[in-house]
Order: structure tokens, then sequence, then C-alpha cells
């Protein structure tokens, strides 16, 4: 994907990053046919970013384009099967003790637990893209607990619990980043790119 988010010769400053790209996979990889219209729906972004976007990841031979829409190649089909491997769910998470923004986004990181230190790293990641806070959890004995503590962090909060154990089905070993911000875009692509560095950076 950073290939895809580098600038070709002499072309102009990108306006889409990582989680953009990651994001338009996501929605090729559901949809057969995704059409420029919701990319920029979906990714906020204007029609000129959306046309470097497709040009980016055709040359990356990721996706081809029909007059039915974009879709993607054998290639971005398998990449997006491997990706999603570690990667296997995203959920919105109402406000509560430890999530104290409107908009929250939690995603998974399947058998990261060793990668995660403090979770200092995965809240500076959020924040570059204008998170107000990030939390990191790992799944241990069937509790969601800190980096380095053993307390359940939702022992008061079944609500949050029961959505991020519905949604996530997570395992032992399992990490949970959690994006916070009062915008809902922002805590998905933040979230998005704090757990995509984290696969970069382990």
């Amino acid at each position: 994907m950073q290939n895809v988010v580098s600038r070709k010769g002499s072309s102009k400053i990108l306006t889409f990053s990582i989680p953009h790209v990651f994001k338009a996979l996501q929605l090729l990889d559901k949809d057969k046919f995704v059409s420029r219209s919701k990319f920029c729906e979906e990714l906020h972004l204007g029609e000129g970013a959306i046309k470097t976007l497709i040009l980016h990841l055709k040359d990356a031979k990721m996706i081809d384009t029909t007059k039915s829409g974009t879709f993607l190649t054998t290639k971005g089909k398998k990449f997006c099967q491997s990706l999603m491997q570690v990667i296997k769910g995203e959920c919105k998470l109402g406000k509560c003790k430890i999530t104290p923004e409107k908009y929250n986004h939690a995603i998974i990181l399947k058998n990261y637990s060793n990668s995660i230190r403090t979770g200092l790293e995965q809240r500076d990641y959020a924040i570059l893209y204008g998170s107000s806070g990030c939390t990191t959890l790992l799944y241990k004995n069937k509790k969601f607990v800190f980096p380095g503590e053993d307390k359940d962090c939702f022992s008061r909060d079944k609500e949050s619990r029961t959505r991020l154990l519905e949604n996530l089905s997570p395992e032992e070993g399992d990490v949970i980043i959690i994006s916070s911000s009062a915008d809902p875009f922002v805590a998905e692509v933040s979230a998005k790119n704090s757990a995509l560095w984290t696969l970069a950076t382990s």
C-alpha cells in the first residue's frame, strides 16, 4: 500500500493516504463493482483524488475498471484476503469510560499481542489522522486488558464488552485498537492508520 500512495514522477502532492487505500480495498472486497461517486462519498475525497487513487491502484495491478465501475483483480483479491486474515473486523463503539468521545472506532488485529508494547505507538499513529485519543487493548484470559495489566477494562461496562465480543469475536492474543473523535470518519481512518502501521512496524 505504501507504493500506491507514493508520488509518480512529477505528480502533485497526493491528498489520499494508506488508510484511504485500505478503505477503498475494503469497499471493493465487499462489492463486485464500485463507482467513483461511491468512492468519493465513502472516502471523503474529491473526484480528482479518486481518479488518481484509481490510477495508482491500476498501476499496482490491484484493480481494473469497466463501464460498470472499478473491481479487484486476482492480485487485488489475494492481497485483500491476506490482509483480512489479520484485520478480521471493525465496529463502532459508543461513549464509555475508556472511550469518552461521541464516536469511537474499534479494529481487531488477530494474534498480534506480542507486537504491542505500551499502546503509546498506536495512539501516536491515530493522532496523526486527527484522533483525540486512542486506546489499545489486549484480549487475555477472556478479558479486555490494557498492555502490561490484567484488570478487565469492561468489568463494569457489560454493554461495551458485549458489543466488542459480538462484532469482533476476539480470541486469546488478539489486539483491539479503539480510536476516538468528534467526527465518525476521523475515528475510522485514524483507527485504520494505527492498525496498518502496527502491522508494518511489527
